[in-house]
């Protein structure tokens, strides 16, 4: 299952790492995909756990349907 959010608040290359780093930690082997200009993020896995890696991070997912 792929679970997308966008996160207005990702706004440069280090938002960009800070978000794969906390994905791939809590989704470990998780196929990540980051779209900085559309600010979206793509991820394998669970999406309640992706969610709260984000939020973790200090970002604010929107999941989109």
């Amino acid at each position: 299952m792929t679970a997308i959010f966008t996160v207005p608040d990702m706004t440069c290359g280090h938002c960009e790492k800070t978000l794969r780093g906390a994905l791939e930690k809590e989704l470990p082997g998780a196929a990540v995909s980051i779209d900085l200009g559309a600010r979206r993020v793509s991820v394998e896995g669970d999406a309640a756990k992706a969610e709260a890696a984000i939020r973790e991070a200090g970002y604010t997912p929107e999941a989109v349907h």
